[in-house]
C-alpha cells in the first residue's frame, strides 16, 4: 500500500511540474496562481505544499524542466545533422523562427518565454540560477554550429547569434498579427542561415 502511495505522489508531482512548465511559459511567473497550477495538473490547491516547500521552488523546477525539454529537442536536431555545421544550424533555426513557435509559448522556448519575468526576480530567487544554467547550455549547443578556429571568437559569435535568435522570437511574439512579425522572423532566418534561407 505504501508503495502505491509513493508512486501516486510521484505521479502527482510530475503532473504539477509538467503543468507548471507550460503555464509559466504561457502566462508568466506571476500570471498564474498556485490554485491554477494545481488545477492545471488536475489536482486540488490543498495538496501543493505536500509536494513543494514554496512557489519559488516550483518556479525554479519548472524553469529547469523547460530548458531541459529545449536541450533535448536541440540535441535531437543537432544529431540529425552529423558534422555539417550549416545543417546543424538549419535544424535549430528553421523550426524555431516560425509563426507556429511564435503562437505556442507554452510548448516553446523557456529562454524567451521567461526572460522578462526572470529579470524582475530578486537576485536570490532560485529561478535566476535555473535560468542562467539553462541559457549556458543553449550557448554551448549553439557554439557547435559556429565555424571559427578561435574558441573565444566562436563563443562571441555564438552569443551574438543566439541573442538574435531569441530576440527575434521575442519581437515576433510582441508584434504577432502584424506583417512586421513575419518580417522579423524572415530577416533573422536570413542573417543566421544566409540569403537562401526558406
Amino acid at each position: 500500500m505504501a508503495r502505491a502511495s509513493r508512486e501516486q505522489v510521484e505521479k502527482h508531482r510530475e503532473a504539477i511540474e509538467a503543468a507548471s512548465t507550460k503555464l509559466f511559459r504561457e502566462r508568466g511567473l506571476n500570471g498564474v496562481s498556485v490554485a491554477e497550477l494545481m488545477a492545471g495538473a488536475g489536482l486540488t490547491h490543498g495538496g501543493f505544499y505536500g509536494h513543494f516547500s514554496s512557489k519559488d521552488e516550483l518556479v525554479a523546477l519548472a524553469c529547469k524542466r523547460g530548458f531541459d525539454e529545449s536541450a533535448q529537442r536541440w540535441a535531437r536536431r543537432l544529431g540529425r545533422a552529423g558534422d555539417d555545421k550549416h545543417a546543424m544550424r538549419a535544424n535549430l533555426v528553421e523550426p524555431y523562427l516560425t509563426q507556429e513557435h511564435c503562437a505556442a509559448p507554452g510548448e516553446g522556448c523557456s529562454a524567451v518565454a521567461l526572460a522578462s519575468d526572470v529579470a524582475r526576480e530578486p537576485a536570490g530567487k532560485p529561478v535566476r540560477q535555473a535560468y542562467l544554467d539553462g541559457l549556458k547550455v543553449m550557448v554551448e549547443d549553439w557554439m557547435k554550429t559556429v565555424e571559427h578556429p578561435d574558441p573565444a571568437q566562436r563563443r562571441k559569435l555564438a552569443l551574438a547569434e543566439l541573442s538574435m535568435l531569441l530576440g527575434a522570437m521575442t519581437l515576433a511574439r510582441a508584434t504577432a498579427g502584424d506583417a512586421l512579425s513575419d518580417d522579423i522572423l524572415a530577416a533573422a532566418r536570413e542573417m543566421l542561415l544566409g540569403p537562401l534561407a526558406p
